[in-house]
Order: structure tokens, then C-alpha cells, then sequence
């Protein structure tokens, strides 16, 4: 029998060969014993003793062996029917299935009780309001109808208050906007989190207002010093569009829904936030308890220029109006982008509030590491009915509960980590309710949640599927999408990516996602999902026409049968991650990212020494960089050797492998940028100077001598990005004599 044990004092294993017949041949046993007999007399003899003594000592020799032997016997048997760990963490297809004895339950038998309890007429009793705007009314009673969901299916539950301050539209007073001497128009839509005032200036037309379509207007050589912004939603979130505009020093922005884009008539109104960020705009980073005794501070990702939604027919009326230079080429529009004398008045009232908001949970413990748990939520505000925004995750999140609850209850089903269902309010206002949390319980959330899942949006369509997630669970997603089935012939991975589902399911992870500060705030492996329409966004969200009716004529009213396969989904990487003894999370996954975003900023740097010497002189290397990508890269095949040598049949060195894996996405944020400042610390996957894509465009900057480029500010983020790097790689080696740190 071969053996393989691990010595705990190091990271290096041995093998123990040992032969089958010293363990239950006792005939060497006897022999052993016999050959020490003979032996005895003589020494026996010098020392004096008596025939009594040397039976009775022969006799306690005999028992103690014996006692030994069936000792070992018991831990060899118990071993032989005790499930292993999975031999490997990082390559999914290799992982075995578990048979062994209780309490797990073959991975396929899971796999058949999750089909069989959720069901299409579990799904058409949907959890719904028609007003259950966050801190509402209905937001408390439809909170309360989840609370008490979870309390029935007997699982712990409890509540997370918080006050909040949000921006609401006025309630004695109104918005306003007046195009050139036309009459004055109050659009009831809104935007939270705006900058209140009145702005005067020239309408310019901005497309969608992306980075890259400024750029085109200002390689045009126009002004947009004092501009009023005009730009079609959709693409990127209300609040990057405002971004982008505040960075060109425009002094307002007018969004509207473009009939091309969004089917929704002309006078239907959008709401939405502008909040760079998420949470709570003014407890930044700290939550938002009551009575916290905080000094007054805001977000920096607050805009301080006005922003306001129109309708759509309000924006076309301003569009057909513009004179000026034509549209550049591939904007698809005859209309003008605008001219000095097109000027228009913008006034914004918001008014500041604050908000009492409650998140609902509810627990299912697990048996071995309770202690770890995977996330499921959901937000259940709406601006309107939100039916697609809302009330189909909700009741996702209600029936996985139950089904989950039901396998536990009455199938012998036996989690070994706990699954945590989260019901978040004030959603629609930037991931308020799940960011708090989040900042109310950082330090303990990010050492033992191991992954959310999101449930938002996660019906919008039916010709197509995208999922969005950390490297890590990419394996565990392409997995799930193996086995999970469309219909009874084709599994999602079948219908919906066939010929490379990286490029074709894979998408990033958008901002406005509640999976996006889990991520990047707080460093906890997330995935979002959704069933989609093709190529357009659902045109529903963000207004008060996200009805059961809307989404069932854009679904072919196929909406119970696509929450179900949305709900086996979710719950298939939720089982799989608290029912396999290791977690399965790719840690290679990583090294080709990082090696893509070394690839690019070496290359930029000997650009920008080559065109810019006085810049960055040929001192400074990308050496660093290199050296601290190697250090992670070899420190995750460290992991998997070490997998591979350790006797994975012992729980706790299950649970020590696991808390290696658990610390990769948070090590990756940084530990030099404040919350306050740049709260999407990830340097991968985050927002800010500090990410490696920062580095990349100011590197950008600095070939082109743009006066805005910082080389020593540069200098400082390329070594504090590097060191986060091999800070990774050094935590994910484990025991301090075992780190490769060539830096």
C-alpha cells in the first residue's frame, strides 16, 4: 500500500511504501516474536530473574502488541472508507466524483435533487410588489414575506439595519431643463446623487458619452470646457457616462433614452444614480449603523456637475435642433453635434434623505466548515414593478432556499460549508444594502466567504447567456455549464457557446453589478449571469414598464422555465463549492492575466524610453514586475504539488489548503490606496490609479508627453502594483521558509 503523507513542519511531502504483509501477515509477526524469545534466556539468566517474571512480562508484551495491531487496523479501515479530497485544485475535468461513505452524497445524486425541486410551478408563485422603492413601505413588507420564506424552511435568519442617505427627487418642487427659447420642460425622471444646482451652457452631443467617443470629439478639436452633454443611455452606467464628462470639465449632463435602443416611447421617464461607486456615498468605506459618530465626509466618486434624465422625446426634440460640425464617422446619426448658440438651462433640486433599509438572511449550516460560507442574493427594491430588475432574483433566491433546505430536511444531503441567502435593499441606488454589509463586516467576510453569487437581472432574454466572474471560478462556471441543461437534449454550454464559450459567454464584470464590490471592494470571488435578448440591453430597467407583461413579450412568456435554469445555475456552483472537500478555484487562471498586463507595460515602457528618455530613464526596469508574476505563477503550481503530496484525507489540512486559495483575490487589493478614495482596491479587476490598466494608460500618456502624465507618480504606482503582486504570491505559498521572492 502506498501511502502519501505530509510533513507538517514544511511544505515538502515523502512517501511511505508500506508492503500489505507487514500490516495483516502474521506469520512475520509471530516470527518476531519468537526470534526475540530466543534471545532472552541468557540475559535473563545474568540478570537474576524468574521464570514467574519472564511469563508475565512475555504476557504484557504480547497484549500490548495486540492492542497496537488492532488499533492500527481500526485507522486503516477507517481511512479506506473515509472520501478523499480531490487530487488536484486547479484542473476541474480531473476531480472525481466523490463516493465515498456518509455524509456526502455522490455529486450526481446532488445534482438530480436540485432538478428535481426546482420546477417551473415553484417559480409562478413570484414574490413581487408594484412599489417597493427602497426603504419604502413595500420594500419593508416584501423583506418581511422573504424573512418569513427562510424562518419556514427552518432555517437561521436575522436582519441587517441600516440608515442610509439618498437622493430623491424633490417633493415640493421639480427639475427642470429649457433648450434655446422653447417652453420649459420638468422631467419627473431622475438621477440620484447628482450635484444640485443650475447650469447654462452649449448642448453637445456625445453619443454615449464612452472615453472613446470624447476622444473623437476632442480629436476634432472642439471645446467642451462648460458643455451640457447630451448622450443616449445605455452601454456604460449612467455614472461613467457623468465621469467621463466631468473629466473634460462639461458643466452638465442630459441622458435619454434613443429609440434605436430602447423601445419604452417617448415620454416614458428613466431613473437611475451617478454615484462612481457603490454604497452609501456619504460613509465611505465605514458603514452606515445609526448614531455612528463619523465627521461629515463624501465619496470621490460624488460628481459635482449636474446630471439629469430626459425622455426620449424630449432628447430627439433637442437633437433635431443642433447645428454645428457633423457627426463623425460610425456614430450612425445625420443629426449635428451642436454649436455655441445652442445653448440650454439645466436645473437640478434633488433633495438629500436619509432612509431606513433592511437586508433579510437566512443560513444552512454546514456540518464540517460551518465557519465558511458561499453568498446567494439578491436586491428586492424596484424603482417600479422591476420585475426583471428584481422580483425574478428574489424568487430565484426564495426557491433555491427551500430546494436546498428540502435536500438537507428530508434527502440526507449534508453541506460541509454554509450556504448564505441574502434578500439586499436599496439596490437601485448603487448596491447600497450589500456594500454596507460589506463594510460592516470586512474583516470577517473576507476570511470565510469564499464566493457570491448574484442573482440580479438574471432574466432579460432568452437567445442568449453571459456570465461575468473572477478568474478563479472560471473552471467551476465552464463546469456548470457543462452540466446544467437548456432543455432535454442541449446543456447551456451547448446552445450558447459552442465553439469557444470564453469569447462568447464571457463578459466583464460591470460596475453596477452587486457581485462588483464583493469583488473588487472586498476581495471575495464573484459571478453574475443572465439570460439576455442578443446584442441589446433589456430596455425595461431603470423605468416603471419593468412589468411581468414586458418581460414576458420580450421571453416569449418563457420566464418560469429560464428562472429555473437560472436558479440550477446558481445552485449547481453553490452546491459544487460547499459539497467538494477542496474548493474549486483555478489559480492558473490568474497567470495568464497578469502575464497579458506585464506583456503590455513592458512594451510601453521601452516605448516611452525610447521617445520620452527624459521621462523614464533606462534605469527603471519592468524586471520587478517580471520577477513578481513568476513568484505567483510558481507559488500556484507550489499549491497543486503540494495538493498532490499532502494525505488530503485529513480535514484540517483540507481546511489549511483552502484558506491558501481563499486568500488569492483578496491579496490582490491594494494595500496602498484608501477606501475613501479608490474603494475598488482589486489590481486586476478594480478601479482607479492603482490597477495594472491604469498603469498601462499612463504609460499611454506619457509616450504622447500629455501634460496630465505624472512619470513619478507613475514610478510610485508600477512599484506599489508590483509589490501587491508578490504580496499575492508570497500569501499563497503558505509557510514563510517556503516563499520564492526573488524581489
Amino acid at each position: 500500500m502506498i501511502r502519501l503523507t505530509q510533513n507538517m513542519e514544511g511544505d515538502t511531502g515523502h512517501v511511505e511504501i508500506i508492503q500489505s504483509s507487514d500490516i495483516n501477515e502474521p506469520f512475520g509477526v509471530g516470527n518476531h516474536l519468537n526470534r526475540k524469545s530466543s534471545r532472552k534466556p541468557d540475559v535473563h539468566q545474568k540478570c537474576g530473574c524468574t521464570p514467574k517474571v519472564l511469563c508475565f512480562t512475555a504476557a504484557v508484551i504480547i497484549l500490548v502488541f495486540i492492542f497496537g495491531y488492532l488499533i492500527g487496523y481500526l485507522v486503516h479501515r477507517n481511512k479506506d472508507l473515509a472520501p478523499t479530497c480531490a487530487p488536484s485544485a486547479f484542473r476541474y475535468e480531473d476531480i472525481p466524483h466523490e463516493t465515498g461513505a456518509a455524509p456526502l452524497m455522490d455529486w450526481d445524486d446532488v445534482k438530480k435533487l436540485l432538478a428535481q425541486k426546482l420546477t417551473t410551478s415553484s417559480m409562478d408563485a413570484v414574490l413581487g410588489s408594484s412599489n417597493h422603492r427602497a426603504g419604502s413601505p413595500g420594500d419593508e413588507d416584501l423583506g418581511n414575506k422573504v424573512l418569513k420564506k427562510f424562518k419556514e424552511y427552518g432555517m437561521k435568519t436575522w436582519t441587517d439595519e441600516h440608515f442610509v442617505k439618498v437622493q430623491d427627487p424633490p417633493a415640493s418642487g421639480y427639475n427642470r431643463i429649457v433648450f434655446k427659447n422653447g417652453p420649459e420642460e420638468r422631467p419627473t425622471g431622475f438621477l440620484s446623487y447628482s450635484a444640485s444646482g443650475t447650469a447654462r451652457g452649449a448642448v453637445l452631443y456625445a453619443r454615449y458619452g464612452e472615453e472613446k467617443e470624447l476622444k473623437q470629439l476632442k480629436d476634432m478639436n472642439i471645446d467642451m470646457n462648460g458643455r451640457v452633454m447630451l448622450v443616449r443611455a445605455g452601454r456604460i452606467s449612467f455614472a461613467e457616462k457623468v465621469a467621463n464628462a466631468a473629466k473634460v470639465n462639461a458643466s452638465a449632463v442630459l441622458i435619454y433614452p434613443d429609440p434605436a435602443d430602447y423601445s419604452i416611447g417617448e415620454s416614458s421617464p428613466l431613473f437611475g444614480h451617478v454615484h462612481m461607486g457603490s454604497g452609501d456615498p456619504y460613509t465611505p468605506g465605514f458603514p452606515s449603523f445609526n448614531h455612528t459618530q463619523f465627521p461629515p465626509v463624501q465619496s470621490s466618486g460624488l460628481p459635482n456637475i449636474l446630471a439629469q434624465t430626459i425622455t426620449a422625446g424630449m432628447g430627439l426634440n433637442i437633437l433635431r435642433q443642433l447645428g454645428g460640425r457633423a457627426q463623425p464617422d460610425g456614430w450612425e446619426s445625420i443629426n449635428r453635434l451642436g454649436d455655441e448658440s445652442d445653448v440650454i438651462t439645466v436645473e437640478v433640486n434633488n433633495v438629500l434623505t436619509e432612509k431606513r433599509i433592511n437586508n433579510v438572511f437566512g443560513v444552512i449550516k454546514g456540518f464540517v466548515d460551518a465557519d465558511r460560507y458561499v453568498v446567494i442574493g439578491a436586491q428586492r427594491d424596484a424603482w417600479g414593478p422591476g420585475f426583471a430588475a428584481s422580483t425574478v432574483g428574489t424568487s430565484v433566491l426564495v426557491e433555491l432556499a427551500r430546494s436546498i433546505s428540502d435536500m438537507v430536511e428530508n434527502d440526507g444531503f449534508k453541506p460541509r460549508r454554509s450556504i448564505v441567502f441574502a434578500s439586499w435593499s436599496a439596490g437601485e441606488y448603487g448596491s447600497v444594502g450589500a456594500t454596507e454589509w460589506l463594510e460592516g463586516y470586512l474583516s470577517s467576510l473576507s476570511m470565510k466567504a469564499f464566493t457570491y453569487i448574484n442573482l440580479d437581472g438574471i432574466v432579460t432574454g432568452q437567445n442568449g447567456f453571459k456570465v461575468a466572474a473572477s478568474p478563479l471560478l472560471h473552471s467551476l462556471v465552464q463546469n456548470a455549464l457543462k452540466e446544467v441543461n437548456y432543455d432535454k437534449d442541449k446543456s447551456l454550454l451547448s446552445q450558447f457557446g459552442k465553439n469557444n464559450w470564453e469569447s462568447t459567454i464571457l463578459e466583464p464584470l460591470r460596475m453596477d453589478s452587486a457581485a462588483y464590490p464583493f469583488l473588487a471592494f472586498s476581495g471575495i470571488p464573484s459571478v453574475a449571469f443572465r439570460f439576455h435578448s442578443g446584442s441589446s440591453d433589456y430596455p425595461y430597467f431603470g423605468t416603471t414598464l419593468d412589468t411581468q407583461q414586458n418581460l414576458n413579450s420580450i421571453t416569449a412568456s418563457q420566464v418560469p422555465q429560464l428562472a429555473v435554469r437560472a436558479g440550477q445555475f446558481a445552485g449547481h456552483i453553490a452546491l459544487r463549492l460547499v459539497h467538494d472537500h477542496l474548493l474549486q478555484m483555478d489559480l492558473k487562471k490568474y497567470n495568464q492575466l497578469i502575464r497579458s498586463h506585464v506583456v503590455q507595460i513592458n512594451a510601453r515602457v521601452k516605448n516611452v524610453q525610447r521617445l520620452q528618455p527624459q521621462l523614464l530613464p533606462k534605469a527603471l526596469t519592468v524586471q520587478w514586475l517580471i520577477m513578481a508574476s513568476g513568484s505567483y505563477s510558481r507559488a500556484s503550481s507550489a499549491l497543486a504539488a503540494d495538493i498532490q503530496n499532502s494525505d488530503l484525507e485529513d480535514i484540517e489540512m483540507c481546511r489549511v489548503i483552502n484558506d491558501r486559495i481563499m486568500t488569492v483575490e483578496r491579496n490582490f487589493l491594494s494595500p496602498y490606496v484608501s477606501p475613501r478614495d479608490s474603494p475598488f482596491r482589486h489590481i486586476l479587476l478594480g478601479s482607479g490609479p492603482h490597477t495594472l490598466k491604469a498603469l498601462t494608460s499612463h504609460l499611454d500618456s506619457l509616450k504622447t508627453a500629455n501634460p496630465d502624465a505624472n512619470a513619478e507618480l507613475f514610478r510610485n504606482q508600477f512599484a506599489r502594483a508590483t509589490w501587491t503582486i508578490q504580496t499575492c504570491a508570497n500569501s499563497l505559498a503558505g509557510d514563510i521558509w517556503s516563499l520564492d521572492n526573488e524581489i
